[in-house]
């Protein structure tokens, strides 16, 4: 096949989300370097970023982008939280891939030091410190690109059960990409494996999913892969995607 969809433009909401359905249908049966390619090499897809939090899935989707662009923008976000690991991880899984185009994007010193200076914002209101930390400052980052690519995957649950490839980011202007949205648990495993990628320090002491250091916990063996992350309040994922121009509460990166 080598028709392609083209995927952004200039347009009023009512036709991107059109657009994304017919995206969405065509590359219903495509693999997930199918999507990437059409994002990564096709002019009609603007400028388009990969966000990554260097965890324990991502080296899957970073390895693909290498592949296809290495030259593609990487947007890391350094809480100033994270684990001593994951930082050591990202700058060597950067190196290991040759990305060429990593920003380590962080909030503002003036705003941390106005909302949560003693670091002590996530144990009274961790939405409020993932929106400081998170949200905001990839709202920031995201300003002038047309599109990005998240690592969200049906089997990790809550509303990423129903996502697709392609969505339409309403209040934003951008698409967001979702090349691994019908990869399993397995298929991860079997990839990384295959392609001898390196794997998250944290994995091999029972850690599923990585976040930052005061909000995650390993996790037990029969337990989902994301149980580790806010135990002790009702409160799934860091809110950095969107609905309407808002980030909501319950979407987070992978």
């Amino acid at each position: 096949m080598n028709r392609t969809v083209p995927l952004l433009q200039n347009e009023p909401l009512a036709q991107t989300e059109t657009r994304v359905e017919g995206l969405n249908d065509w590359y219903r049966q495509h693999a997930a370097r199918a999507v990437l390619e059409q994002v990564l090499t096709r002019p009609a897809s603007g400028q388009i970023a990969l966000v990554s939090s260097f965890g324990v899935e991502s080296v899957v989707l970073l390895h693909l982008v290498s592949v296809i662009r290495r030259d593609t923008p990487v947007l890391f976000l350094d809480t100033e939280m994270l684990f001593a690991e994951t930082l050591a991880y990202q700058t060597e899984l950067a190196k290991f891939l040759k990305l060429s185009d990593v920003r380590v994007i962080k909030a503002s010193e003036a705003l941390l030091s106005r909302q949560d200076l003693d670091k002590t914002l996530h144990q009274s209101n961790p939405d409020a410190c993932c929106d400081l930390r998170k949200t905001k400052p990839l709202a920031d980052a995201l300003r002038g690109f047309d599109g990005w690519i998240t690592g969200r995957k049906r089997f990790h649950g809550g509303r990423r059960t129903e996502i697709d490839f392609f969505e339409a980011e309403p209040g934003t202007g951008r698409i967001k990409i979702n090349p691994l949205a019908y990869w399993t648990r397995d298929d991860i495993q079997t990839y990384i494996e295959e392609n001898r990628l390196p794997r998250h320090p944290l994995v091999a002491t029972g850690y599923t999913s990585v976040g930052c250091m005061p909000c995650t916990s390993p996790t037990g063996k029969h337990e989902d892969p994301r149980a580790g992350r806010w135990r002790k309040f009702e409160k799934t994922e860091c809110g950095i995607h969107f609905e309407n121009g808002r980030a909501i509460q319950t979407g987070a990166l992978a």
